[in-house]
């Protein structure tokens, strides 16, 4: 357990820049742990669902999307 809490600070900080801040006041130190701990929720959660969606996305048949276009 001790381990992937580990993993999960040092992804924090290379990834979203947890440890790249300067303390002078608290607000300004707890707005940038909380903003940078609430990147790396999203991208664990991105990534988690990212194969599902993929999987599910190729067993579609092209004839199953949807018939909406985005370009004029």
């Amino acid at each position: 357990m001790g381990w992937s809490v580990e993993d999960c600070f040092q992804t924090s900080k290379t990834e979203v820049g947890l440890d790249q801040y300067q303390v002078r006041r608290y607000d300004a130190w707890y707005r940038h742990i909380t903003l940078a701990m609430l990147a790396h929720t999203y991208l664990a959660v991105t990534a988690a669902i990212a194969p599902k969606a993929l999987a599910a996305a190729s067993s579609r048949s092209p004839s199953a999307r949807s018939g909406v276009s985005w370009h004029t």
